[in-house]
């Protein structure tokens, strides 16, 4: 405290921002964790699902998940943990943009281990809900011809592949929940959108970059999009992520795994070749 005749200090403190600039700083955030992320792969999702109308036919295009990324099995084996490794890094930077308050942002979304026995039977019980009539959608949609072929897995049958596939499960069940749900519904929320306004927007960004699959994937991962946000925001779901990642894993290793190790005459039996 400054006595009669000194000059006084100066606070070094910032004042905090108002309540409008706040909101302006995070929907630049948000605009830039979707474009280092699913955004930018729904863009190019959105350019090659229209590449595709002018080549032809959905229904006579392929498109490959988990392709080979070197013809030489040890030095594919190092690309792919490179890739799926580098692909988890906006999942870091929004864990970090979540703790900005001060509070732990695993726990402040959901993705801890603090209810692993409720987490994991909600998330089977989602994975079954979800991903029965998905894989029906899908068949469905290659009857119509607005789906296309769908290669769950290129890689060839070395011993490292399934546990690369079931990595590449996770991975997409931790950048996808934790983004468009975890991070996203936080964010807007902060921004006093409105419950339904964030569950539309969020599956629809889902749905985006689904669009290189064709229309069926599109429109199921829509509905997927609505029924998970609906359950992270319920009384169920309790706004925790985790029960939404273990349903996204399993989702994807049941197609990722099952592609890779049924024979092509069980895969055609069941019209996924």
């Amino acid at each position: 405290m400054a006595t009669q005749g000194e000059p006084s200090t100066p606070s070094l403190t910032a004042p905090p921002p108002s309540a409008r600039a706040r909101s302006r700083r995070l929907t630049v955030e948000i605009w830039i964790v979707m474009g280092l992320s699913l955004g930018r792969s729904g863009v190019y999702a959105v350019v090659n699902i229209l590449d595709r109308l002018t080549r032809g036919p959905l229904g006579d295009q392929t498109a490959t998940l988990n392709p080979p990324l070197s013809e030489r099995p040890y030095w594919d084996l190092l690309y792919q943990v490179l890739s799926l490794t580098f692909a988890l890094v906006p999942v870091a930077l929004a864990l970090y943009l979540l703790s900005d308050t001060g509070r732990n942002p695993f726990r402040r979304i959901g993705l801890d281990l603090s209810r692993p026995g409720r987490d994991f039977g909600w998330g089977l019980a989602l994975g079954a809900v979800i991903g029965v009539p998905g894989l029906g959608l899908y068949l469905a949609g290659r009857a119509v011809g607005i789906t296309v072929s769908v290669q769950a897995s290129a890689l060839d049958p070395y011993w490292w592949s399934v546990p690369i596939l079931i990595l590449a499960a996770l991975k997409n069940g931790l950048l996808e929940e934790v983004l468009v749900v975890g991070y996203l519904f936080e964010r807007l929320r902060e921004k006093r959108w409105r419950l339904w306004s964030i569950i539309v927007v969020s599956a629809l960004i889902r749905g985006s970059y689904h669009l290189y699959q064709g229309w069926g994937p599109f429109f199921g991962n829509v509905i997927m999009g609505v029924i998970f946000g609906l359950f992270y925001c319920s009384k169920w779901g309790r706004r925790r992520v985790a029960p939404l990642v273990i349903a996204h894993t399993l989702i994807d290793v049941v197609g990722f795994v099952g592609y890779a190790l049924l024979p092509a005459a069980a895969l055609a039996a069941l019209g996924l070749a």
